[in-house]
């Protein structure tokens, strides 16, 4: 864990712990300025020092808790520049009006002159060449401390609910990626129903185990290849019951090693092919599934012989449409997605360049 993350996770559970050692460090800091052979009495070093920290500390939260928030806020900058002046004179007013109606008459020995609260006002050099500089010399490193925190704690809130919306919209596309596949392998097993096919209890059967593994093993962000081609695998095996003879398909894959990738991706790409190939041609469709892994890099590859129609965007249909912005929201520029016809086939690529999270 980072030093500044732990800084402020601790400043976030112990806010008035933290205030407090932060200025006990000052406090031993700003000790080695006074002159202690000058000041030998240690209750006139104790009044000087509680002196010179009150006011630091109280000119380090009018900085920290008025000036820059209102200055992040984004508010008009003349009137926060009247304000921080303002604000600055009566800080330094006060200070010297400290030093001389109750710091002096306890430190000094009388008799000594003292300056009229009017002299003390109107004295623009002393407040601001030795007042303004001596009293706020800690507010610009608390201020500082205190703006690198907050920025912290707003990026690491930012980070959450941009990780929380990804979450969100991932939801959302399964949501609408699911039933798209429901909808298509009911109907299968609806076409056996009606002709009172001998082989509509395996299809049950064989869906019942698909949603299995949609329902409950598709709830992570990642799945393990292997699941993927099981599920795979078990869908061509449905869809073969329906086509019978008529449906070939040929499923080639082959991995190094075992990794995670997004679920259900490479089954919507597949279900695809069949619902715009195998359900759209009445001879003898061909279906061609080649996975590979090497390296870390993933390659998926699905075509059929069928051709969109002229005109016909296949690409804007609502699973590609949804698997485009799932593998935005996922791998960003590490993946290629590309839809082509060549030569009456109809191919859909899939590459991902899988990191070392991603690779088991």
């Amino acid at each position: 864990m980072a030093l500044i993350e732990r800084i402020v996770k601790f400043n976030s559970a112990h806010r008035v712990l933290s205030h407090l050692l932060f200025w006990t460090a000052a406090t031993i800091i700003f000790l080695n300025r006074y002159d202690l052979v000058e000041y030998k009495e240690p209750e006139h070093i104790f009044y000087r020092h509680v002196y010179y920290m009150s006011f630091m500390i109280l000119s380090s939260y009018f900085v920290a808790y008025l000036i820059i928030p209102a200055f992040i806020a984004g508010r008009s900058y003349l009137s926060i520049l009247i304000f921080f002046l303002a604000g600055s004179y009566i800080i330094c007013v006060a200070s010297r009006a400290t030093v001389v109606y109750l710091l002096e008459p306890l430190i000094r020995v009388p008799p000594f002159g003292q300056e009229s609260l009017w002299d003390i006002m109107t004295d623009f050099p002393k407040l601001f060449v030795h007042y303004f500089a001596q009293t706020f010399s800690a507010a610009w490193v608390f201020a500082l401390m205190k703006l690198i925190k907050d920025q912290y704690i707003v990026q690491q809130r930012s980070l959450v609910l941009e990780k929380e919306k990804v979450q969100s919209e991932l939801n959302v596309l399964k949501a609408q990626l699911n039933p798209h596949f429901l909808f298509n392998t009911l109907n299968n097993i609806y076409s056996l129903s009606l002709i009172n096919s001998p082989v509509t209890s395996k299809s049950i059967a064989g869906l019942s185990e698909i949603l299995d593994h949609v329902l409950y093993k598709c709830n992570k962000k990642y799945v393990p290849i292997s699941e993927e081609i099981r599920l795979i695998n078990n869908y061509i095996d449905l869809e073969k019951l329906r086509y019978n003879d008529r449906l070939q398909v040929n499923f080639k894959y082959s991995i190094d090693e075992d990794a995670m990738v997004v679920p259900l991706v490479l089954l919507s790409l597949v279900e695809n092919s069949f619902k715009h190939g195998a359900g759209e041609n009445i001879g003898h469709p061909v279906i061609d599934i080649d996975l590979s892994l090497q390296g870390g890099n993933f390659y998926f590859r699905v075509s059929n012989g069928f051709l969109p129609e002229p005109g016909e965007n296949k690409t804007d249909r609502i699973g590609l449409i949804n698997i485009r912005k799932q593998l935005d929201l996922l791998y960003g520029d590490r993946y290629q997605l590309q839809v082509n016809t060549d030569d009456n086939i109809y191919v859909v690529l899939l590459g991902i360049h899988l990191n070392g999270n991603e690779v088991q």
